[in-house]
C-alpha cells in the first residue's frame, strides 16, 4: 500500500524527534525525553546510544536529585557539524565558522583585493582551506561553505546572476568549489543578513529587511522564509526609483533608493560612521541637517514599500548599532507625514542581529538549517 508508514520510518522519526527535543533544550534527562515524546524508556535509550555513538549528543553532567541515583543530563554537541561563511568585499574577506547553534566560534578578516581572475579564486580558496584546517575538524564535519557576495545569485546558489558592485555577473561557484572538497554556494549579502535576523528571532513572520551599509540591500521575509522571486531578485528594493532625476546608481539608472539610503549617500568621502554620529549626537547643525535629509528619503522609500507590503520593517546593516529609539520614532513620524494611511502602531524596528559577522553568519546558516531538517 502506497504512503503507508513503515517500522523504519517510525525509527527514523523517533531518532529525529529525540535529537530535536534535546537541541531545543539545554539539557534533558532520559525520563524527561520519554515523558515529553511519550516513548518507552528502551526506545529512548536505544536512540540516545546511537546519537552518542555518532557524537551528535553527549552526557553533560547530572541533574540534582533528593532520592536515588541522579539522572544523566544529555545535551547536543554543538560542533558535531560546522558551517563556514565567507563574505567577499572589494578589499576585504571575512571568514567565520559557526556551530549547530549558529554561534560563531572562530573568525578571520584579511585584506584581499577582489579580482574576477583565476588567481583570486584560487588564492581565496587556499585561505579558506587553511582556515578550516586551523579548526581541527574532519572533512565530514564541515556541512558547507557559503560565499556572501554583493550581487544577486541564482536560486540554487550556483551562479552570480547580477554583480555590478564587484564585477562578477555570470561567475560560477565552480570557480571556488574546484579547489574545495565541500559543498559551496553563493548567497546575496543582504539576504544573508536577513537570514541571521530570522535565526536570532522566531517572531518575524512577514517583514521587509533593509541592510543599510556602504550599499543598500533589501530582503522580503514571508512566512519566516526569504522570498527570492522567480529570477532571484525578489526584495531588491535598493533599485526602486524614487527620483528619476536623482544621482546615478551603480546599476546605471538614476535615483534608485540606493543613491539616497545607503551609507555612501550619507557619509562624505573618508568619513566614518563613528565620527558622523559623534558630530550628530553633539548637535552640530550641518550633521543634524544631513541626518534629517537621510531620514526623509528613507521615509519616502519605506512608505512606498509599506503601501504595497503592509508589514514590519527591520533596519540592519552597519547603520543599525548607531540607531536609537528616538531615531526610529522620528522615522515613524516622517513616514506618517508622507503616507495616505498614517498608523499609530509602530512597524519599524532595529535589527537584533549581532553587530559583527551578520553577513557571513547568514551565509553559513543555510547549511545548518539543511542538516537540522534532514536529521
Amino acid at each position: 500500500m502506497e504512503n503507508s508508514i513503515t517500522f523504519k520510518d517510525i525509527k527514523k522519526g523517533n531518532y529525529s524527534s529525540i535529537y530535536h527535543l534535546i537541541y531545543k533544550n539545554e539539557k534533558l534527562s532520559k525520563q524527561e525525553i520519554a515523558n515529553q515524546l511519550q516513548l518507552s524508556l528502551p526506545t529512548v535509550t536505544q536512540n540516545l546510544v546511537r546519537l552518542e555513538k555518532e557524537k551528535l549528543i553527549e552526557k553533560s553532567g547530572q541533574f540534582e536529585s533528593s532520592v536515588g541515583r541522579r539522572a544523566a543530563a544529555y545535551s547536543i554537541c554543538p560542533r558535531a557539524r560546522i558551517s563556514i561563511g565567507v563574505e567577499i568585499q572589494k578589499k576585504t574577506v571575512q571568514i567565520l565558522a559557526i556551530d549547530l547553534l549558529g554561534q560563531a566560534f572562530q573568525q578571520e578578516r584579511l585584506m584581499m583585493n577582489y579580482a574576477y581572475e583565476e588567481r583570486y579564486f584560487k588564492a581565496l580558496s587556499e585561505v579558506v582551506k587553511s582556515f578550516i584546517t586551523s579548526l581541527d575538524v574532519t572533512q565530514e564535519q564541515v556541512l558547507g561553505i557559503g560565499f556572501a557576495v554583493q550581487g544577486l545569485t541564482s536560486n540554487d546558489g550556483k551562479k552570480i546572476t547580477y554583480g555590478k558592485i564587484l564585477i562578477s555577473t555570470g561567475l560560477d561557484i565552480e570557480m571556488f568549489s574546484q579547489y574545495l572538497p565541500y559543498r559551496c554556494m553563493f548567497l546575496h549579502d543582504a539576504k544573508c543578513a536577513a537570514t541571521t535576523e530570522l535565526w536570532v528571532r522566531n517572531d518575524i513572520g512577514d517583514a521587509v529587511y533593509l541592510s543599510i551599509g556602504p550599499h543598500l540591500g533589501g530582503a522580503i521575509i514571508i512566512n519566516n522564509q526569504i522570498y527570492m522571486g522567480k529570477e532571484g531578485h525578489g526584495g531588491t528594493v535598493e533599485h526602486m526609483t524614487i527620483n528619476t532625476d536623482g544621482p546615478t546608481c551603480y546599476c546605471g539608472k538614476k535615483g534608485c533608493m540606493e543613491t539616497y539610503s545607503s551609507l555612501n549617500a550619507l557619509l562624505e568621502e573618508d568619513e566614518s560612521l563613528d565620527f558622523f554620529f559623534q558630530q550628530l549626537r553633539s548637535g552640530i547643525s550641518s550633521y543634524v541637517k544631513r541626518w534629517n535629509s537621510f531620514l526623509d528619503h528613507l521615509a519616502i522609500s519605506i512608505n512606498n514599500i509599506h503601501l504595497v507590503l503592509n508589514r514590519e520593517f527591520i533596519l540592519g546593516g552597519h547603520l543599525s548599532p548607531y540607531l536609537t529609539e528616538e531615531d526610529i520614532k522620528t522615522l515613524h513620524e516622517k513616514v506618517n507625514e508622507k503616507t495616505a494611511f498614517p498608523s499609530n502602531d509602530p512597524f519599524i524596528y532595529i535589527s537584533r542581529s549581532p553587530v559583527n559577522g551578520v553577513v557571513p553568519i547568514g551565509a553559513a546558516i543555510p547549511f545548518v538549517q539543511s542538516f537540522l531538517n534532514e536529521i
